[in-house]
């Protein structure tokens, strides 16, 4: 079973690029097992899909955040990231990143808080 855990800022101004890392363990990324998912929740709100990204390196988006996130892979370091940019305090929230396959998500990190305020 793999194990997910996320680190970034806790804090970003707004207009500024939000940037989260997901290590991955117990597993190697290069896997066609599981889409890599990052997911966040909004204060008072219920669970949004960000975006995934497949060991091909395709990627799929949420479309109201598509023109502003990009997921990618940093394979040396079995690690994905989170680009959010220009944002603002709407995209306050916990944001998790979790392993899924089949529509199931197998595994999830513990969350990290981000909070957009100057």
């Amino acid at each position: 079973q793999v194990q997910l855990e996320e680190s970034g800022p806790g804090l970003v101004k707004p207009s500024q690029t939000l940037s989260l890392t997901c290590t991955v363990s117990g597993g190697s990324i290069m896997t066609n097992q599981y889409y890599w998912t990052w997911i966040r929740q909004s204060p008072g709100k219920g669970l949004e899909w960000v975006g995934s990204i497949y060991y091909s390196d395709k990627s799929y988006y949420n479309t109201s955040l598509k023109s502003r996130t990009t997921i990618s892979f940093d394979t040396s370091k079995n690690q994905f990231t989170l680009q959010l940019t220009s944002v603002t305090p709407e995209d306050t929230a916990v944001y998790y990143c979790a392993s899924v396959g089949d529509y199931v998500a197998h595994a999830w990190g513990k969350g990290t808080l981000v909070t957009v305020s100057s």
